[in-house]
């Protein structure tokens, strides 16, 4: 039987939320801090002058009248090197017609502290320990001259050299030299033979002067002072049947007035 009555309508479904569609869009990035900047030097911001030449470097940075009063030194130094270099070797090639006619000349400038020798290659080399010796007669204040004992020079030379990584030329070969020159222009009675002996004996009395005053011994005035030598031969080694004399001997010298 049909029945009038209709069918209550389907309630309505409730609405649906719309699930979320990613959008194709990306996210926008995040804000960026700007960097701290860093910190300028003031004298960067400094104007340039394009006008102003840069400095250059060593003699050319330097002003036009030091650049002169250098090169004139530098001049001077490389002159006097050079007419140094070509006095010595005047002086030790073989004679000639130039070393002959500037020999005085030659012998003023070399002569006593250049002066050139080849004893270490020459047949009779050399045997013998030679030690230098000096003493000093001194004034005391208020009081009369009174002579000190003998001192080594060699020996302090020797000590001064020995173990040392840069031995000083000076202490090597200044005495030593200044005796041979004193020997070679003096005769057995010491008496000096021509000008260079009086010229060895000024040379050899300075240098005994500067020991005394740079060692501060001598306290006082000094009034005289003497020199002697003490020559010992070197004794042959044991391998050797030679037999050697190595007694000390002495040869002593006048007092020289100071």
């Amino acid at each position: 039987m049909e029945s009038n009555e209709r069918e209550p309508a389907e309630a309505a479904a409730p609405p649906v939320a719309a699930a979320a569609v990613p959008s194709a869009r990306p996210p926008a990035d995040p804000p960026v801090e700007p960097l701290a900047k860093p910190p300028v030097d003031p004298a960067a911001e400094l104007p340039v002058d394009p006008a102003e030449p840069a400095l250059a470097p060593g003699i050319a940075g330097l002003s036009a009248p030091y650049r002169v009063v250098t090169a004139l030194a530098l001049a001077a130094v490389g002159l006097a090197a050079c007419g140094h270099l070509a006095l010595v070797f005047l002086h030790v090639a073989p004679s000639n017609t130039v070393s002959k006619q500037h020999a005085q000349t030659v012998d003023d400038w070399i002569y006593p502290e250049f002066e050139q020798n080849w004893k270490l290659f020459a047949p009779n080399p050399l045997q013998q320990n030679i030690a230098v010796e000096v003493r000093a007669e001194v004034r005391p204040p208020g009081g009369a001259p009174v002579a000190g004992g003998w001192r080594d020079l060699s020996a302090q030379d020797g000590a001064a050299i020995r173990h040392s990584l840069l031995p000083s030329h000076t202490r090597q070969n200044e005495l030593r030299r200044a005796w041979d020159f004193f020997t070679g222009s003096h005769d057995e009675d010491n008496k000096p033979i021509g000008e260079r002996g009086e010229l060895s004996e000024q040379y050899l009395r300075r240098i005994a002067l500067n020991r005394l005053a740079d060692d501060g011994i001598a306290r006082g005035e000094i009034v005289r002072i003497q020199l002697r030598s003490a020559t010992r031969a070197v004794a042959a080694p044991p391998w050797s049947d030679e037999k050697t004399d190595t007694q000390t001997y002495y040869r002593e010298l006048p007092w020289w007035t100071v």
